[in-house]
């Protein structure tokens, strides 16, 4: 019997114009139509929006000049990509999103950690991708048009948007890959022309202002901080795609290149371009979308309210396909259409909040610090595990919490796997220690010139964490691949079965 079979497969309808049927459930062989090219793609059409754009403002806001905004986001993007890429490899394996693989490590209950970050990471992107969509419309129009920039407007806007994005989450994965390989040739082609538009203002000679942590390097930290933590954050949700890649027809080698590329390229040119034109505003800490209307010609005006309509769609897409299958995954009882549609609303609520925010670069420069000191080393304790393991998960066992059932090999003590909780929290407080924002400096952070190097700390400590508890408290024999099978991948694994009820 296969794995498929044993769990209950529902019938597929991951195809254009469809409601998907799949949650969390577990993805059978028979309907894992994708390939790892298709994450590139979403990484690629999802990024050349404003949310991720504006990422590449940021170290210009923070006072630094061209090329060393350059060289931050450049390095940013790449240690980004790095700690990325090997998070593709475990839903193809897995058969469902990575919250609910990373049961496998953490407990099938503790697993709800994982799933708590990627719909926190998730919902803010979303509504960010919401604000700076809207943000464009509006400031456009008044460029163009000379209407309201109002409230009133704004609020229509964010509604709009909100709207369609909601719409294309909710008919799911095959339909929110299409929007995503409608944008390169698009909006790739409006950005390329945008080098024109802004390319007469641009100075590649600009020194930068003052420096928003007092130093050069502590703010150079920053900026490539925001690129870095901005790739890392799709770690809890890179397997919403990879979940219907199969891993019999491709190899993880194509996962990683595809993954790695996707995420550096894909997302660190959007970030470039933020940083060129963000080169080019007469007030360089002038909010990003207000800053980059302010600086175009009238006849690119409509491009930028293109991208901020479309682009930001597509990105908004993105993140709340993400924060309907985490909010499903938290909340077992919930279909993944209806959690979509209750994180929807959290993520207008979030939007319109955000609206009156006073100083929105300290919050998403924040936020991002703080994700990364969270995500770093629940992705390192997954990567380290993911070895241990033989690179091999049981499927059946991995589905107990959502079926509401206690057991399985993955139950660990009361479905919490105490081992990578005691890497994971404490590398987490320490890391903080190390913080550098302008909310909080920690004492860490002073011992070397008020860089913020939490999230490598964190990452550091819970990779030495891990290892040494797994060295001294063992795993259980049966998480890991029966022998001599260290690859099977549709096992029908010895080892403990699920007790019902509970």
């Amino acid at each position: 019997m296969s794995v498929g079979r044993r769990i209950g497969v529902r019938r597929d309808t991951d195809t254009l114009g469809h409601v998907e049927s799949h949650g969390i459930d577990y993805i059978p062989e028979e309907h894992r139509h994708s390939r790892p090219a298709n994450i590139a793609w979403i990484l690629f059409g999802g990024s050349i929006t404003y949310s991720i754009i504006v990422i590449g403002w940021l170290p210009i806001a923070f006072g630094l000049g061209w090329w060393s905004s350059v060289t931050a986001i450049i390095a940013g993007s790449a240690a980004g990509a790095l700690l990325l890429a090997p998070m593709s490899l475990l839903a193809p394996r897995t058969g469902t999103n990575n919250p609910v693989s990373s049961g496998a490590h953490f407990g099938v209950v503790g697993r709800i950690a994982g799933s708590m970050l990627g719909l926190v990471g998730a919902l803010a992107f979303a509504a960010l991708s919401v604000w700076t969509g809207g943000d464009a419309l509006v400031a456009g129009s008044a460029k163009l048009f000379g209407t309201a920039d109002s409230d009133v407007v704004r609020i229509i806007a964010y509604a709009v948007i909100s709207a369609v994005v909601t719409a294309i989450a909710v008919l799911g994965h095959a339909n929110m890959l299409a929007v995503q390989k409608l944008m390169v040739p698009t909006v790739g082609v409006l950005m390329l022309v945008g080098l024109v538009a802004y390319g007469g203002d641009f100075d590649p000679g600009y020194k930068g202002g003052e420096y928003l942590l007092g130093s050069f390097w502590p703010t150079w930290g920053l900026g490539a901080l925001g690129a870095c933590s901005t790739i890392m954050s799709y770690g809890p949700f890179v397997g919403d795609w990879a979940r219907y890649i199969s891993p019999r027809r491709h190899s993880d080698r194509e996962l990683l290149l595809f993954t790695g590329l996707g995420a550096f390229l894909g997302m660190g040119v959007p970030f470039l371009f933020g940083t060129f034109t963000a080169a080019v505003f007469s007030d360089k800490a002038a909010p990003y979308v207000d800053g980059v209307v302010a600086a175009s010609p009238k006849w690119y005006v409509p491009a930028v309210m293109f991208i901020g309509l479309v682009a930001g769609t597509a990105q908004g897409t993105i993140n709340m396909y993400g924060t309907g299958l985490d909010m499903s995954s938290i909340v077992p009882r919930l279909s993944r259409v209806q959690a979509t549609l209750v994180v929807a609303v959290l993520a207008v609520i979030l939007v319109y909040v955000g609206t009156f925010a006073t100083n929105i670069v300290d919050s998403v420069s924040v936020f991002l610090a703080f994700l990364a000191l969270v995500i770093a080393p629940w992705m390192v304790i997954i990567a380290i595990g993911f070895v241990s393991r033989g690179r091999w998960y049981d499927p059946d066992d991995l589905q107990v919490f959502n079926r509401g059932e206690r057991g399985g090999r993955y139950w660990f003590t009361a479905g919490y796997n105490l081992r990578a909780f005691g890497a994971w929290v404490p590398a987490s407080l320490i890391g903080g220690l190390f913080l550098s924002t302008t909310w909080f400096t920690g004492p860490g952070a002073d011992l070397v010139g008020g860089a913020d190097i939490s999230f490598l700390v964190s990452a550091v400590i819970a990779g030495v964490l891990y290892a040494v508890l797994l060295r001294l408290f063992p795993e259980p024999a049966n998480v890991r691949a029966p022998q001599p099978a260290r690859d099977d991948l549709d096992p029908i694994a010895a080892g403990d079965r699920v007790v019902q009820g509970g």
